[in-house]
């Protein structure tokens, strides 16, 4: 896997999977999600045993604790409006779309494109179907052409019975980072699709946070050939939140709290699938149950909520999230987090009061800290902040470094220092 970028620093706990850069991030309205229970956690016996011995353990423990229904991610495929350019100027409309996911085999980018052939810019098409089937296959640019290697029998196809699918990317034993060469903004085109199963907290604790999980991510390549088969993998959501004074806002985690006692974070948490189908129990939700266009909405009004919830501060001082990509937790086996920018109305004087006073999640932190925009483009490895830092806000510094490192008229940032993978 390359380097996402040079201003991305490089650490064990966390790392980009995707990120929006290309459009400054994205708005809701471009991204989708496919809902499927093709896309939930593998069952095996043994592996159910276990979960349950698990959570039988944590509960009495910590009585107090709950089981809960979350958004599984599988999958996540960005793909370029077809009003945007890639290889050439403006008014060229070829462009390339990427897919990610755990699977086998080498990293292997996917166009759409004639086999063993060359397509010269401008060029558009859907690829060589053999036997209704998308080939999957490598490209590489040459200066100006693009060109498309014999096809590889490692790599899989995965048309998931859509003729226009885009077959995924794939990376033996990990996740492969990706980003599009277009840098035009497709406003109002989806950008992003996100394939979403359903899992729980006590899959959770019982695979990602299991002391067995590297044995469980074994099994599932040995078997499935995906070493997250067998894994929760609950997708969460964070908030980059900057003050109208330019200050990101950090919370001081509770020593109290399960995950990263003591050390630094963003507002977070889990974007809710009992929030999009209210009524039912937790237990008894079901993936067709689930309207997408709502499980959509409900990822970007959840990290609104986490915000006002952990800071205490009013939806109505913050600004439309803005998703900057999604980052994986490398100390719960590549924990998906959606990273997002918000900006707030508010000073950093007024967030300070209005966190003091206490919220609804108050108990998760102890202090609130304020940090330049200067100071996080500064954060990297050899830093002593950075060591104070949890994961999941080492994640989101990597993708707002990538992603809206400078601010610009319309309320976000531009990209100065995002790489082509």
């Amino acid at each position: 896997m390359k380097e996402v970028g040079s201003a991305c620093p490089v650490d064990p706990e966390a790392s980009v999977l995707l990120h929006c850069g290309p459009w400054k991030g994205l708005r809701e309205e471009q991204v989708q999600v496919e809902l499927s229970n093709r896309y939930n956690r593998r069952t095996v016996a043994e592996v159910e045993q276990h979960i349950e011995e698990v959570w039988a353990e944590r509960i009495t423990q910590k009585p107090w604790l709950f089981n809960g229904a979350k958004f599984r991610l599988f999958s996540a495929s960005l793909v370029p409006s077809p009003s945007c350019s890639t290889l050439g100027g403006a008014g060229n409309t070829s462009h390339w779309g990427c897919n990610v996911r755990r699977g086998g085999g080498d990293a292997a980018p996917m166009e759409g494109c004639k086999i063993g052939g060359w397509r010269e810019e401008g060029c558009r098409g859907s690829g060589e179907v053999e036997g209704g089937e998308e080939v999957p296959m490598r490209w590489e640019v040459v200066g100006q052409k693009m060109q498309c290697p014999p096809r590889d029998a490692r790599f899989p196809t995965h048309t998931e019975g859509r003729a226009s699918a885009v077959p995924p990317l794939y990376e033996g034993g990990g996740y492969a980072s990706v980003n599009c060469s277009c840098r035009q903004r497709g406003v109002g085109a989806t950008l992003l699709t996100l394939q979403l199963g359903l899992t729980c907290y006590k899959d959770f604790l019982g695979t990602n946070w299991s002391r067995r999980v590297g044995a469980l991510m074994a099994r599932g390549e040995a078997e499935f050939g995906d070493t997250q088969a067998l894994l929760a993998q609950p997708l969460g959501v964070g908030g980059v939140l900057r003050t109208s004074d330019g200050l990101i806002v950090l919370l001081r985690r509770s020593q109290k709290v399960a995950e990263a006692p003591g050390l630094l974070d963003i507002p977070g948490g889990h974007p809710e699938p009992k929030a999009v189908c209210q009524g039912v129990s937790e237990d008894c939700i079901r993936v067709e149950q689930l309207a997408e266009r709502a499980v959509v909405r409900e990822l970007f009004s959840s990290v609104s909520a986490e915000i006002r919830d952990e800071v205490n501060i009013p939806l109505s001082s913050l600004s439309e999230p803005v998703l900057l990509g999604i980052a994986l937790n490398h100390t719960s086996a590549g924990r998906p987090s959606a990273e997002f920018y918000i900006s707030c109305s508010l000073s950093s004087k007024e967030v300070k009061d209005f966190y003091w006073q206490g919220g609804p999640e108050a108990h998760e932190s102890t202090d609130i800290v304020f940090l330049s925009q200067e100071e996080v483009m500064q954060l990297d490895e050899s830093a002593s902040l950075w060591t104070e830092l949890c994961p999941s806000a080492k994640g989101a510094v990597m993708l707002y470094r990538l992603v809206l490192p400078d601010k610009d008229e319309e309320g976000m940032c531009s990209v100065t220092n995002a790489k082509s993978i």
